[in-house]
């Protein structure tokens, strides 16, 4: 079963659809999974710790310091502990909360700690859901990687009818269920997959060189979420300010050749993708001595660098079962990447609008275009990389499953 032995932390918020929860963790413990729950101080006005640890059959965590832990750190290893976090319900204020990065008890510290999934399950009235203020909240929270699990239409505990009911406890197993068998098909299946990202620097002397203005960030986070779906992922990356998480493996490389070689020897792979912004140029000759401003120009000759996307895309050998590229265009962005995709023998093109100020080079934020070889195009609107990360992974991972059906 796809939850049996998974291990599920409960978040219990402060909110009249609390007892739900109850019903989930009998849910979950008939499926095999073990659950631990943090009971919130709003929580404990609708649940009981008693009640809660006789279903779980689990202490219930309360307080952020606890005398009797011995020296554990609830908020970390607890974090650790869980494969997946779940809040039922989120209220509005834990919503808020979480938005503004607050931790001040143990539920938000947990949340903050974490290097799980963790899914929010909200449940507030109408008005309270639709306000303009909840509403920029669940923008932020979704750009921040929070997963969502409703709210449902309905009638509310206080008379009111709309949009902000709890999700029921199945449709949260449902869910959950559907959730982890995804994940475990994809590790059965042992899919491997490659990243390049970042720039890449392309030396002319000893303190000169060739690059361009990439933070890495979005194969960065574009590899977390393939990892986090249960992709075997590499990263190579070029030379970023990136503080790597330990739970990726990365490559770190400088120059474009040094990025070829890396991947030639990840080679074969199930899926490639291609995110880094290689320099285009390099020296023929470079000097192991600063070059002087009295040189003249014409004495620096560049040739181009190994076009990494299209050895992939040629490689009758090697090829991977998914092509993805990025393009970075300032003009005609889906026309000149539809053409750059079956120039390259891709799969799949991302498009980015390079010419705009506050998205892509050096920004936590981004804006894409994602396109497919039969024309269809998917944009996602301005969003943290983060996000955008998870709908391509998304894409990615629905698109291999399909063309492997296909293949057998």
């Amino acid at each position: 079963m796809s939850l049996e032995n998974k291990k599920i932390l409960i978040i219990i918020g402060g909110g009249i659809s609390a007892y739900k929860s109850l019903d989930l963790i009998r849910l979950l413990q008939r499926k095999g999974s073990v659950v631990k729950v943090v009971l919130t101080k709003s929580g404990k006005k609708f649940v009981t710790s008693l009640s809660i640890s006789s279903l779980s059959k689990n202490k219930v965590f309360e307080e952020m310091f606890d005398e009797k832990n011995n020296g554990k750190i609830d908020h970390i290893s607890l974090s650790r502990w869980a494969d997946l976090i779940l809040v039922v319900p989120a209220t509005a204020n834990f919503m808020s909360k979480l938005s503004r990065g607050g931790a001040d008890d143990l539920a938000s510290t947990i949340v903050l700690a974490s290097n799980k999934e963790i899914f929010l399950v909200p449940a507030m009235n109408v008005r309270m859901w639709n306000h303009k203020a909840t509403q920029k909240n669940l923008q932020n929270l979704s750009d921040y990687g929070y997963k969502f699990i409703g709210p449902e239409n309905g009638e509310m505990a206080c008379g009111e009818y709309g949009k902000g009911k709890m999700s029921s406890p199945r449709q949260i197993l449902s869910f959950i269920k559907n959730f982890f068998e995804k994940k475990d098909l994809l590790r059965k299946k042992k899919i491997k997959a490659i990243i390049t990202s970042g720039p890449t620097k392309e030396y002319l002397d000893p303190v000169r060189f060739i690059s361009n203005e990439s933070s890495g960030k979005q194969g960065y986070e574009l590899a977390l979420e393939l990892s986090r779906l249960g992709v075997k992922t590499t990263l190579i990356s070029g030379p970023t300010k990136i503080n790597f998480s330990n739970d990726l493996k990365v490559k770190k490389v400088i120059s474009a050749n040094e990025m070829l070689q890396e991947v030639k020897k990840k080679l074969p792979t199930d899926i490639a993708i291609c995110a880094a912004a290689v320099s285009d140029f390099k020296p023929i000759i470079i000097k192991k001595s600063k070059i002087k401003k009295d040189i003249k120009i014409s004495e620096i000759k560049i040739e181009k660098t190994p076009d990494i996307l299209s050895f992939l895309g040629q490689n009758n050998r090697y090829r991977p079962k998914l092509l993805v590229g990025f393009s970075a265009e300032t003009e005609n962005v889906v026309k000149n990447s539809y053409k750059k995709m079956h120039g390259k023998y891709c799969d799949i093109m991302v498009a980015n609008d390079i010419s705009k100020k506050d998205i892509g080079f050096n920004s936590d934020l981004n804006e894409v275009t994602i396109i497919e070889k039969n024309g269809k195009t998917q944009k996602i609107k301005k969003s943290s990389k983060k996000f955008i990360a998870s709908v391509i992974a998304k894409k990615i991972v629905e698109k291999f499953l399909i063309n492997e059906k296909k293949i057998n």
